[in-house]
Formats: structure tokens, sequence, C-alpha cells
């Protein structure tokens, strides 16, 4: 089903790790970003390397205005998108509830799931038939902190995630009918930049494969989720979590 994508914080980790999977299988390429444009430009030049067009947009999917100007920035340029990939995420630094600034609460709540809210929202209004559009697939980018809670350390980001699965399965039965299927991945410890310093070295050898994940195993597991191979499949939370 190749045509074109968009991948909220595609500049780096498993973003951009996605986008380039998708160019490799003929997806066009939107990616957002906040911060590291240089990073971003050189995503969408290892996409373009596969022989698709790609862009960048910096966007904070978490303002509603950026969002509609990233949209119509893709719409323009690329055409309307039949893909969506939401996985634009933060973390706080790693501290038990009674510690946290109110800031960090609401910043982490609106990136995690305000922002996935306001991308799909805007991704609906293109694709649904009931719009106009041809449909297409949506793969919303979860945690599995979402069921572990990620006590002493991340509970809200675990919270927004939580709200993200419920998000997927309540979206993947009202967009049925729109042509839209909707599913999750559930990454567990991935070796990416949003982990603190020694959290990586300190868990992974707690996990029953032993290591952490790679962004391109989740990457993989989003762009089957993403193609016709998954034709049947929506509502589905998919662990990529190495046995946790």
């Amino acid at each position: 089903m190749p045509g074109t994508v968009v991948i909220t914080g595609g500049s780096r980790g498993i973003g951009a790790a996605t986008a380039m999977l998708a160019a490799r299988r003929g997806w066009h390429v939107a990616l957002s970003y906040r911060e590291r444009p240089d990073a971003a430009r050189q995503v969408v030049q290892r996409c373009e390397q596969a022989g698709v067009r790609a862009l960048a947009v910096q966007a904070d999917v978490a303002d509603a205005d950026d969002v509609q100007r990233l949209f119509d920035t893709v719409g323009d340029e690329l055409g309307a998108p039949n893909a969506l990939v939401n996985n634009a995420g933060i973390v706080g630094p790693r501290q038990r509830l009674e510690d946290f600034a109110t800031e960090r609460i609401e910043r982490v709540v609106a990136v995690n799931l305000v922002g996935t809210i306001l991308c799909t929202r805007a991704a609906v209004r293109r694709m649904s038939v009931r719009h106009g559009g041809s449909g297409g697939a949506i793969v919303n980018v979860s945690s599995r902190a979402a069921v572990l809670g990620s006590a002493n350390e991340y509970v809200d980001y675990a919270a927004a995630k939580a709200g993200v699965d419920t998000l997927t399965v309540g979206l993947s039965r009202e967009l049925a009918e729109d042509g839209i299927r909707v599913n999750a991945v559930r990454p567990g410890l991935i070796d990416t930049e949003i982990h603190a310093p020694g959290r990586l070295e300190r868990l992974s050898r707690t996990s029953p494969l032993g290591r952490p994940g790679k962004a391109e195993e989740v990457a993989a597991a989003i762009l089957w989720l993403l193609s016709d191979e998954a034709s049947y499949t929506t509502g589905a939370l998919v662990d990529v979590g190495g046995g946790w």
C-alpha cells in the first residue's frame, strides 16, 4: 500500500528508522521534528537516496496550528497522506510523582497523548473515505510502560501512553467504516536517546532476551502494520519488548 506516510518525531530514534525503512519500501516520507534540523535533513537525504520524495517540517505536535501547517505542507508537497505514524514522544527526568513540576506533567501529556490526538484528527480529515479520502492506516507508537507503569521514573509518561493504547482501540472501531486501520506498537527497552545515562545498560540485563532492542526492530513492526499484509489487523497493540 505504499503512498505518502507522515511520521512525527522522525529525525532520530524509532522515527528515523521508520522513515528510512518506509522509503526503502517505496513510501514517500514526510517527517516532523521539533529540534535538530540537521538531523532531520540527514534523514530526508537518506530517504531520497532510496528513490522516493521526502520532506521535513518543523512542528510541535502539541500545537494545533503547527499540526495543521504540517499536514497542509504534506498535502501541497507530497499529496494527501494515506498513512500516519504517531511517534513523537518525550519523558521528563527520572523522578517520583511528588517531585514532578506541573510544567513537566503538562508537557509530557501534551506531547505523548494530546499530540497523538491532534495529528490523528488531521490525518482522518484527509484520509477518511467519508471526507473524500482513500483510507489508509495509522500506527501509534505507545510503550510497554503503559503496562508496566514506570514506577519511580516516568509514571506520567506511562499514563499518557496508556491513553494512547485506549485511543488506539477506540479509534480502530470508530474509523473502520472510514477505511482506516488503527494499531499500535509498544516498544520496550530500545537503544535510543530517550534513556537517562546508564538506564539502558542497567535494565537490559533483566530483559528475557538479555539485550535492548534496536530502533530498526520496532520500525519493522510499524511497516508491517502499515502494509497490506496487515489488512485484517486493526485495534492491535503489538509488543516489541524483548519478552517484557
